[in-house]
């Protein structure tokens, strides 16, 4: 029987563009909170334990700060080196990165995957195309660690491009099905082979906050 691969997608913790409502591309992020910093801690002691127990094989990251400041905390805790993956980073937001997102949807009349094959702002991504190269990034990391643990540090819309890419749904699915990411939140898929030599994808767990305490100030 060939080895279980299994997908670990851990997101950031609060980012002072989440709590400010801006678009966090590369000019709008200016990394975690201090909020945001005590989640990941709180992740980085629960996958320590779960690498104790089953290592991971590595450790991968998106190049945003509030991610890289994520992943420093994950491989600090995990004794192992976080690989930057720029095909992973979240949308590119252009002309929208660092305004509002209120004001972007509003013109927009919605989200980005709204629309999925149009552009939310002048230079931005389209949803499928920002689909499209995440989930050629997942299917290359996948392949290069064909019956191992990977863990990734990245954004929501990470955990969203592994779902269409794991288990086949439409790329606007997670939109309508209402799939919620929260901040530190871990989803979790397997990739077993059953007696009769078949592999499927299985989303073992979705948005688990289960590590993470009320912060008390």
């Amino acid at each position: 029987m060939a080895p279980t691969t299994e997908l670990v997608i851990a997101r950031h913790g609060e980012a002072a563009c989440n709590v400010a409502g801006i678009v966090g591309g590369e000019q709008g992020c200016t990394g975690l909170t201090g909020r945001g910093r005590n989640q990941v801690e709180q992740l980085a002691t629960h996958l320590a334990a779960d690498h104790a127990d089953r290592p991971y094989a590595a450790l991968y990251a998106t190049p945003r700060l509030r991610v890289t400041q994520t992943a420093e905390i994950i491989a600090q805790a995990l004794h192992m080196p976080a690989t930057i993956d720029p095909d992973l980073r979240g949308p590119d937001h252009g002309d929208a990165d660092g305004r509002p997102w209120v004001d972007i949807k509003t013109s927009f009349q919605g989200p980005p995957q709204h629309s999925p094959d149009c552009q939310y702002a002048s230079g931005s991504e389209t949803w499928n195309e920002y689909l499209d190269r995440a989930t050629a990034a997942l299917q290359k990391i996948l392949a290069r660690h064909d019956g191992e643990r990977i863990l990734i540090a990245a954004h929501g819309e990470t955990v969203e491009a592994a779902h269409n890419l794991l288990l086949g749904l439409p790329r606007n699915a997670c939109l309508r099905l209402g799939f919620v990411t929260d901040h530190a939140s871990v989803a979790r898929w397997l990739r077993p082979t059953n007696r009769f030599g078949r592999t499927i994808w299985q989303l073992v767990s979705h948005n688990d906050t289960r590590h993470l305490r009320p912060r008390h100030d």
